[in-house]
């Protein structure tokens, strides 16, 4: 859609309160178009105050309406976690999920206000324009979309923050644009994404970020921290013996982890619409939740399941990625994935330091099938050595017959 399209249409725009918002909300309102500035309360770690978004938009004369949606983001989390979905270079996908969250939870509340189209920030040159748009697509089939940085005439006017702010200025409107960054930053309760600006450069180290949610490794204390993480059925239900539910339980964890400088990725990643883009991400909470889980999977899970789940991990992590959360392949990944989460019950204690985490006990876990006897190299009553002549043998019988077939190059 252009904006000579949205005449006489009421449009509801997912907004941060930044300049892009501001502008944005604006030119419609200059336009004529009736609008309703929507935010999603996602916990972001880079808002001391929710209300502070609200504020920041009155200025422009257009009503805003925030949206609590940091339950729904902790369960979204969780999902993660259970998946153990990791996109290109092993990195959670934090901006990925949140978009899923962001349109799922304000779609209703635009349609309760009588909204028609959904408007977004996002540009033409990334992924979340695919996401914010394919979400809209599959849950509210009727709802039209407006990208205003893709619409020719908006693009002319504004092709920098100087001409924006110029724009609001000519409003009344003044900016506090503050220094400039060195890069952009993406936040909600799963992490943060930093990109843009000087991390376009591959000669630029990620250290340049000042974590939000972290601390660099060499300012973490000099102590080992003991974390004891109880799970039930694949979910994080306490730590340290305190019960938390899933929201309570995220901020704990990122408290923690972000403390002992855990889950800090730099990423050359896979964009869908085919270009690779670098981003520096920081995810303490899932990194500290989702290793301690792979404990526990690594205990409960035989080598067949492994193997099915480490599929299914990839898939469901690229179906975050891609903006398809809903569709039926990463729901039956869900229910696959229930499947083997159902033994995942146990207490796992963990020791942080100084960006790593390392296993330091696994109990309580009564789906275990690790028997020590088993796997013993010295006298046991479990496995008997001698029984596995038998084994060889069979394997023996293939091997031969490749070899003998000349299907093995050295």
């Amino acid at each position: 859609m252009l904006l000579h399209q949205l005449e006489g249409k009421k449009v509801g725009i997912c907004v941060s309160g930044g300049l892009d918002s501001k502008t944005v909300a604006t030119r419609l309102k200059q336009a004529g178009v009736e609008c309703i500035a929507f935010v999603a309360d996602l916990a972001q770690p880079d808002e001391s105050d929710i209300e502070h978004v609200r504020e920041k938009m009155r200025p422009t004369g257009v009503e805003t309406v925030i949206v609590d949606l940091k339950h729904d983001m902790a369960r979204a989390c969780f999902r993660m976690i259970r998946t153990q979905a990791m996109y290109d270079g092993g990195y959670w996908n934090t901006t990925g999920i949140a978009r899923a969250v962001t349109v799922h939870g304000l779609l209703g509340p635009m349609r309760d206000r009588g909204c028609t189209v959904l408007a977004h920030g996002a540009t033409g040159r990334g992924n979340d324009q695919l996401r914010f748009e394919r979400y809209t697509n599959v849950l509210a089939p009727t709802m039209k979309v407006y990208a205003p940085w893709r619409d020719p005439g908006l693009l002319e006017q504004f092709p920098g923050r100087k001409q924006m702010i110029e724009f609001l200025a000519t409003q009344g409107i003044e900016v506090d644009v503050g220094p400039r960054k060195r890069y952009s930053t993406d936040a909600n309760l799963a992490g943060l994404s930093h990109e843009a600006e000087d991390l376009e450069d591959l000669e630029t180290p990620m250290s340049i970020v000042e974590p939000l949610m972290c601390v660099w490794p060499q300012s973490a204390p000099e102590a080992v921290e003991t974390v004891t993480l109880k799970f039930d059925k694949g979910d994080c239900v306490a730590i340290n013996g305190e019960s938390l539910d899933p929201l309570q339980c995220m901020y704990k964890a990122n408290e923690i982890g972000g403390r002992n400088g855990i889950g800090m990725r730099n990423a050359l990643e896979n964009r869908i619409i085919g270009t690779k883009s670098r981003g520096v991400y920081e995810a303490p909470g899932l990194e500290l939740l989702g290793t301690g889980l792979r404990s526990v999977y690594q205990a409960v899970m035989d080598r067949r399941s492994t193997q099915l789940f480490h599929t299914m991990s990839q898939n469901y992590a690229q179906q975050i990625y891609d903006g398809r959360l809903y569709d039926p392949q990463a729901r039956a990944i869900l229910a696959a994935v229930d499947v083997l989460a159902e033994y995942a019950s146990a207490t796992v204690e963990l020791g942080l330091y100084k960006g790593n985490v390392f296993f330091k006990a696994l109990r309580d876990c009564p789906h275990s099938l690790y028997n020590p006897a088993d796997a013993s190299m010295e006298a046991s009553d479990g496995l008997n050595p001698v029984s596995s002549q038998g084994f060889v043998e069979v394997q023996r019988v293939e091997a031969i017959a490749l070899a003998s077939a000349g299907q093995i190059v050295d």
